[in-house]
């Protein structure tokens, strides 16, 4: 009788599951479904969204071409979460620049609050008055120690100085130019946060540098995708995206041991950079007013500044080496109007950007070729709001496609094609172009953009005044790349011949 009556059960279960399973999608389908007039989007599993669909290797391309399906507002479904991506240079500054403060505050992040835990946020993931005062602080310092005075200047022409030397002790052999632009870099930001420079051959500073690649790679890859879309499973399976933790971790070990040492001789009276700073505003603050100034969060702000300033600012000058690689009669026409304007032995400064229209031109086109940040960082609507349109309820996460800005076919004559006539007018003179966003706009344009060009052009001009660069025999050097938050050239090696 026992026996039957399990059969009997196990054919009522096989029957039964298989409905229960679809009444559950159904219910979840019903509990997921669009507020009115909500942006379109591609047809989406349940449960998993369209986490399948997007692709691993270049997302913000795929992206890009879903504004062609489903115009330039439209919804993808992550997991549970939807987020509306914006397309295209019109709509994109409708939303970050016209209705800037609709679109001003982070949305939460799984990810995003495992590494900056408690209550501090740093500067890229706070909001409100604590993102606001934070951000003031952080520009003030920027001008405060360099931008204003003109001794930052100096420092990357002593940190261009120390970049072509390593480059020389090459002797002419083929290299991997990304540490060494990477060391470079590198060094202007730890002067700004930690007020000296490292040798490039520090094994502590190479280590950081390591992390911080790791880093802008994984964070914007499928794995960060993956782990906010389900935290709850992610957090406890094995995977690439614990190399974001880890990596944050160990760079934030490594600020907090520069805070003590800056704590341990501290003068209030002379503040040597952006840590005493923090530091000597905390000490001046009461517990209720602090907005963010305590040393936790000043562990936070610095990897953010490290994120935003070393590493974008590298890749740049990596797709910088590329493209007059891969296009030797504009290397040669910016080394003539660099020879007429400068000469070859003294050094470049911000003053002769006027003078160098063409060579400031084809900074301008690497920014835009290279699309260093394929995306940006996601928003979230401060309160129902309308665009393009449709109706985002408050809270809806929004995401600016930089990608579809930089390529856009309504805004530039040869979108596809290194063409840096896009930034010079018929007499030869540099134009601005309002589609020009590697920095983002709006709220939460990018706060370095000053200390970025600055060390654009003084970097990129001391390095074509010095060398003339070449790669080996036969290979033709890719302009694909590997994207994460960043977008990252495949390996390559060059010649630096000196001039």
């Amino acid at each position: 009788m026992w026996l039957w009556d399990l059969v009997l059960w196990l054919r009522l279960t096989g029957f039964l599951l298989p409905v229960l399973i679809v009444l559950l999608i159904i219910m979840y389908s019903l509990r997921q479904k669009d507020p009115p007039n909500f942006p379109p989007g591609p047809p989406a599993l349940p449960l998993l969204g369209n986490i399948f669909n997007i692709e691993a290797k270049q997302p913000h391309l795929y992206l890009t071409k879903l504004a062609d399906v489903y115009g330039s507002v439209f919804c993808i479904r992550l997991g549970r979460h939807k987020t509306v991506f914006v397309s295209g240079w019109k709509m994109v500054k409708e939303a970050i620049v016209t209705q800037a403060d609709s679109f001003v505050d982070r949305p939460y992040s799984p990810m995003a609050t495992r590494i900056y835990s408690g209550n501090s946020a740093g500067l890229f993931f706070s909001n409100g008055h604590v993102w606001r005062k934070q951000r003031r602080f952080a520009m003030a310092t920027l001008r405060s120690f360099g931008l204003a005075n003109g001794s930052m200047e100096l420092s990357i022409c002593e940190e261009s100085r120390h970049l072509q030397e390593a480059m020389e002790r090459q002797k002419g052999e083929p290299f991997d130019p990304v540490p060494l632009l990477n060391n470079a870099v590198a060094n202007i930001i730890c002067q700004i946060v930690f007020g000296r420079r490292f040798d490039y051959t520090d094994h502590m500073f190479q280590r950081m540098l390591h992390h911080l690649t790791e880093m802008a790679y994984l964070e914007g890859s499928i794995w960060a995708l993956l782990y906010d879309s389900f935290p709850a499973l992610m957090k406890h399976l094995p995977g690439p995206h614990n190399g974001i933790f880890s990596s944050s971790s160990s760079l934030q070990g490594f600020i907090w041991r520069e805070i003590q040492r800056h704590k341990s001789d501290l003068d209030p009276s002379n503040p040597r950079d952006y840590i005493d700073a923090f530091l000597i505003e905390e000490g001046v603050r009461s517990k209720k007013s602090r907005l963010g100034f305590e040393e936790r969060n000043l562990v936070l702000c610095c990897l953010d500044l490290f994120l935003a300033g070393s590493e974008t600012t590298s890749k740049t000058l990596q797709w910088g080496l590329i493209y007059l690689i891969r296009n030797p009669h504009i290397q040669e026409k910016v080394q003539v109007e660099i020879d007429r304007t400068i000469g070859r032995t003294r050094q470049p400064t911000m003053a002769d950007r006027p003078n160098l229209p063409y060579t400031d031109a084809v900074i301008h086109e690497i920014q835009r070729m290279g699309n260093i940040v394929p995306l940006n960082g996601l928003r979230m609507t401060t309160k129902d709001t309308t665009l393009g349109g449709y109706l985002l309820p408050k809270g809806t996460s929004v995401m600016p496609n930089l990608t579809s800005v930089l390529f856009d076919k309504n805004e530039w004559e040869t979108p596809d094609t290194f063409n840096p006539e896009h930034f010079l007018d018929a007499e030869g003179k540099f134009v601005r172009r309002e589609a020009f966003l590697p920095f983002s706009a709006g709220r939460r344009a990018c706060l370095g953009e000053g200390l970025a060009r600055m060390e654009l052009l003084l970097f990129f001009v001391s390095l074509c005044q010095r060398f003339h660069f070449s790669t080996l025999d036969r290979v033709e050097l890719s302009t694909e790349g590997i994207t994460g938050a960043t977008r990252t050239p495949y390996p390559f090696k060059i010649y630096a011949q000196v001039r």
